[in-house]
């Protein structure tokens, strides 16, 4: 074939790879996708597929009904591996619920030997005439039988706690869902879902705390409780056991305490008010919250009505004239005094396991009486005299507490003033001083200096800064001479005087130093009116008390009775005539003048401390030791409130309705006033009263330096008439024309008066 010659149209076969290969044509559908250069351009018009044949060596195409088929039988095992897997997730979920329950009531007393607790004891604390006076303890109603309470009671709980009570076996699936719905919406726990039974199980066994572990063990119980008591029962405890505020448990408590009338009494609107405090009883109680209780029992009305409990004419007539006439309990002095008597019960009779009544040493009236006494004068003067608190203690001589109040409002502090405050007593400790002397040797009748003293830098003063100079030793305690005081205390020995008041019955320290004269040292009131009982009661010493018996309620064990005791003479007969004498002298022409009993015999003494911080007035009869305390309990300074002023009216108004239709006796060693001519104590006393022997006081006054740190006393001292000058001398300090005291002290000054030498 030569080259330049024109090829012929002949193709040859070919053979091998190539061959196989020639006729093979690729389309869009055969090429992998996602390629990057390598895929080939849509076309606007693409050829039309080919159709493949076996003998080509192209792979068959799967049709569409087999990929269908394919995906159904996917789907189908998806649903059975689902079911299989909720299964055994459901399977494991039963596990390890069975195994907290089992867990939860490990944890709990055994079912079988459950029983349903005994109510708390109630104390119950009487008067000295079997009223009761106060209630302590967690539950102080007794329990009511569902029959005895209007029905609308029980289905007031029923309508705003538990709407379907009657018909879910301790708990209510429904009750719980929306209660969780409620609280998802609010994004807060602002519903509960608990039944009456699980409130119930809470209240027996368990305690308030919030966890998941208290609320299974509450489920638990809820279930037992059902299906061992009956729905009544469980209601009935239920009724019986809840907690309304204030201390109350139980309907009959709380009726009592916010209505003063029982349970079954109640009306339709106070029904709904009690059943709307188990939502929130501290906040809700009427007696602190009356508005929010109000407005509580208006939605109770509302699900009552709701419930077709009661109609809407009740629920409007309840609403609109609410009968909510709420008692101010717990405001009441005698409060004080049953706090007092927890303080001491332990020491009696030890834990309190049973209800138990305490029969007290209180009158009820007095306590009455002392309890307007302070709330009124403090009321009309507290504001003029910078006073904000007062107290006052009452007993018999031999240490039997009648009346004690605390404070002005026990609502509004429960501090007890008269028990567990100590103050300075200021003149009202002169007494010791003066019981000091008396022993020593002096006699009412013994002359002292009225004049400055400087001792170490410190110069106490009188409250008028004048000074009387020569005076007896009654002159000096009836106006309280604070120089005269300092003297005697140095004379005697201040340990001495320390000595003497912890004999009368001062149980607190006391420092034995020069201002002791001048009360300095803190004491309690119950303590310096105790103190003062001897010389009420010829010289034996007394320990205060208030509680006589203690017994079951029943009345068939006797826990406690207060034993006969043997009184322990501290005080010489002779003392105690020498210093009622001059404490006489107080009330008739010294500091307590003000002081009003008309027809009885009393003797007492003022006391003022510094910066006129406390006013005190301690005074007795045959009959009473009566202590009056006023100040502040910040000790801030009042306006010049005396022992000599309100104390003195106080203790005046208190003590003359005390004494009303009792038959007037002599304080042991006083003798009458109007009997001095027939009596012969009378005869020797009557010289130490103004008139007689006393010396008149210097003229003209001085003026002192004030103290840095003394003790006044509360009132302006006034100058006693001119007597006799035939009075004996002071001890140590012998006075021209002056006779000299009997040799042998006391004694002979007695057997002196008496019979004469």
């Amino acid at each position: 074939m030569a080259w330049g010659k024109k090829k012929s149209g002949r193709k040859e076969p070919t053979f091998g790879l190539g061959a196989a290969l020639s006729d093979l044509r690729l389309t869009a559908d055969d090429r992998v996708p996602g390629g990057g250069d390598d895929r080939p351009k849509k076309t606007p018009k693409q050829a039309p597929k080919r159709e493949s044949n076996n003998g080509g060596g192209d792979k068959p195409r799967k049709s569409r009904t087999s990929s269908k088929a394919r995906s159904s039988g996917g789907f189908g095992k998806g649903i059975k591996r689902l079911f299989y897997w909720g299964a055994v997730l459901g399977l494991w979920a039963a596990i390890a619920i069975v195994g907290v329950v089992i867990y939860v009531g490990a944890h709990l007393p055994p079912i079988q030997s459950l029983e349903i607790p005994k109510r708390p004891p109630t104390i119950q604390i009487v008067g000295m005439d079997g009223t009761v006076l106060a209630t302590r303890g967690e539950q102080a109603g007794a329990n009511v039988s569902l029959k005895d309470l209007p029905p609308y009671l029980p289905k007031a709980f029923i309508a705003i706690e538990d709407r379907r009570f009657y018909s879910h076996y301790g708990i209510d699936p429904i009750g719980i869902a929306r209660a969780a719905a409620t609280n998802l919406m609010h994004r807060g726990v602002s519903q509960g879902g608990s039944t009456l039974t699980q409130q119930l199980a809470k209240n027996l066994f368990l305690t308030q705390e919030r966890t998941m572990a208290r609320k299974l063990q509450e489920v638990e119980l809820a279930f037992w409780l059902e299906r061992k008591h009956s729905k009544a029962e469980i209601l009935e405890l239920y009724l019986n056991r809840v907690y309304f505020g204030s201390g109350a448990y139980g309907v009959e408590a709380a009726a009592q305490k916010y209505f003063g009338k029982p349970a079954k009494n109640v009306t339709v609107a106070e029904a709904a008010m009690l059943a709307g405090l188990v939502k929130s009883p501290s906040r809700l109680a009427p007696n602190r919250n009356p508005e929010g209780a109000e407005a509580r029992a208006k939605v109770v009305l509302a699900a009552m009505q709701d419930a077709e409990f009661i109609t809407a004419a009740q629920a409007k007539g309840a609403a609109g004239v609410p009968q909510y006439n709420v008692k101010p309990v717990g405001a009441g002095t005698v409060n004080y005094v049953a706090d007092w008597i927890g303080e001491v019960l332990d020491d009696l009779v030890g834990q309190v396991d049973e209800s138990i009544i305490v029969e007290t040493t209180i009158d009820p009236k007095l306590q009455s009486v002392a309890e307007a006494a302070i709330i009124d004068e403090l009321a009309a003067k507290s504001v003029k005299f910078n006073v904000t608190q007062g107290a006052l203690v009452a007993m018999t001589p031999d240490g039997s507490v009648r009346a004690m109040v605390g404070g002005r409002n026990y609502s509004e502090s429960q501090f007890n003033r008269a028990v567990t405050a100590k103050r300075q007593p200021g003149s009202s400790f002169k007494p010791f001083v003066y019981l000091t002397a008396i022993e020593a040797g002096l006699t009412p009748e013994t002359i002292r200096q009225d004049a400055p003293i400087d001792i170490k830098g410190w110069k106490p003063e009188n409250y008028t800064h004048e000074y009387f100079g020569s005076v007896t030793l009654t002159q000096a305690l009836s106006m309280s001479l604070n120089t005269v005081a300092v003297r005697l205390g140095l004379e005697v020995g201040p340990q001495n005087v320390v000595r003497t008041a912890h004999r009368m019955g001062i149980a607190s320290k006391l420092e034995a130093n020069a201002s002791i004269a001048l009360g300095t040292s803190e004491v309690s009131m119950t303590e310096l009116v105790g103190a003062y009982a001897p010389f009420a009661n010829g010289g034996l010493a007394v320990s205060p008390h208030v509680v006589n018996r203690i017994r079951t309620v029943e009345g068939k064990k006797t826990l406690y009775t207060r034993p006969a005791e043997t009184a322990s003479q501290v005080i010489d007969a002779r003392a105690v005539a020498a210093m009622n004498t001059m404490m006489q002298q107080t009330i008739l022409s010294g500091s307590a003048k003000k002081a009003e009993l008309p027809g009885w015999y009393a003797a007492g003494k003022t006391g003022t401390s510094q910066d006129f911080r406390d006013a005190w007035f301690i005074g007795y009869t045959s009959q009473l030791v009566t202590g009056v305390w006023l100040g502040n309990d910040d000790n801030s300074p009042t306006k010049k409130a005396t022992g000599g002023g309100l104390p003195v009216e106080i203790w005046s108004r208190f003590m003359k309705t005390a004494h009303q239709g009792l038959q007037p006796q002599p304080v042991p060693g006083l003798a009458p006033l109007n009997s001095f001519s027939t009596n012969p104590i009378g005869q020797a006393l009557s010289s130490l009263l103004p008139g007689s022997s006393a010396p008149s006081p210097s003229a003209p006054p001085e003026r002192g330096y004030v103290p840095s740190a003394p003790v006044y006393n509360g009132y302006r001292p006034q100058p006693p008439a001119p007597t006799q000058t035939n009075y004996p001398a002071a001890r140590q300090q012998p006075q021209q024309n002056v006779r000299p005291e009997a040799s042998s002290g006391l004694d002979g000054w007695l057997t002196e008066r008496l019979f004469g030498r």
